[in-house]
């Protein structure tokens, strides 16, 4: 089975890696000419959703994704991925440019915290200084 694994940002080596440990082929997706090469199912993976769409635009990538995926092609989406193929995002900005799929029925909540060094925070305790925030 060959795998188009969308590389244009974020944690696509991750997905190839495992992919190719369970006998998969992979192929990276990077330009639109890529597109032309047969895969039987796409890997969106996590990275940043809006800078995703935005290349995915740039690079003339999105319509012929998006017909694919309308198409049936089976794809595996995490995070950043399931943004793409989420037909609604709360915090939409309005009039912002439609950078994603909208193939999948469901509603998302981006990450509210900002960028994913601010996602979260937690207190560790490192031997011989205490608690330490993180």
């Amino acid at each position: 089975m060959k795998i188009g694994v969308l590389a244009l940002q974020g944690a696509f080596a991750e997905h190839e890696k495992v992919l190719e440990q369970l006998g998969a082929e992979c192929i990276e997706l990077r330009q639109d000419r890529d597109l032309s090469e047969p895969y039987d199912a796409l890997v969106l993976p996590g990275g940043e959703s809006t800078v995703q769409g935005k290349l995915l635009r740039e690079l003339g990538m999105f319509d012929t994704i998006k017909k694919q995926i309308e198409d049936g092609l089976p794809v595996l989406a995490t995070c950043a991925g399931m943004i793409l193929l989420a037909s609604a995002i709360d915090g939409q900005i309005a009039g912002q440019p439609d950078s994603y799929f909208g193939t999948l029925p469901v509603r998302v909540r981006r990450n509210a915290y900002g960028r994913q060094l601010a996602s979260f925070h937690a207190k560790a305790d490192v031997a011989g200084i205490g608690a330490v925030p993180m």
